[in-house]
């Protein structure tokens, strides 16, 4: 395993553990990721607090942990705001998330939250209700959830490795 197969391994890892244990699957995705890098910002996961299952808990929205590692990649990326007037700027991490995107859909068949629980579970669940969230549970949606963390911080974590190689850029507080 070459060093960084290791660290999107060790994202993965992350995310997995970090989403048994505490749930919220675009925070988990982002923690994994930064831990891995060895990034800190509260910021970017404080922005991700009402991301998870597909939106507030809707199901109704793109997977969070896919938006996670998405959230990561554009603050690596992304536009600043000092070039806000520039359209063009953000194309780098347009073209990054695209990728995401198209590896995550490639492996799942889909980026929705509802459509994902259907295919890995065989049903969807209302987390908003309260029965629905302990049958939740009780099924064990964490454990398929954190399966799913753990494949969003890999897939991210090599995009930007190897985005990172490409452009000979030492991404921010990395210890990759």
């Amino acid at each position: 395993m070459n060093r960084k197969e290791e660290i999107a391994d060790k994202a993965s890892k992350l995310a997995e553990e970090f989403e048994r244990k505490y749930t919220g699957c675009a925070q988990t995705t982002i923690a994994g990721i930064f831990e891995a890098l060895g990034i800190e910002n509260d910021d970017v996961f404080k922005a991700a607090s009402g991301l998870a299952d597909g939106l507030g808990l809707t199901g109704d929205g793109t997977c969070g942990a896919l938006v996670g590692g998405a959230m990561v990649i554009s603050y690596l990326f992304g536009r600043e705001r000092k070039d806000f007037e520039d359209m063009l700027k953000p194309m780098k991490s347009y073209l990054l998330v695209k990728k995401l995107h198209d590896q995550f859909v490639e492996k799942y068949g889909t980026c929705r939250c509802s459509e994902l629980q259907k295919s890995l579970m065989g049903r969807t669940f209302n987390l908003l209700d309260k029965k629905e969230f302990k049958e939740a549970l009780e099924f064990g949606m964490v454990n398929y959830c954190s399966k799913v963390a753990g494949t969003a911080a890999r897939l991210a974590t090599m995009i930007i490795l190897d985005e990172q190689e490409k452009s000979d850029r030492k991404v921010v507080g990395s210890n990759a």
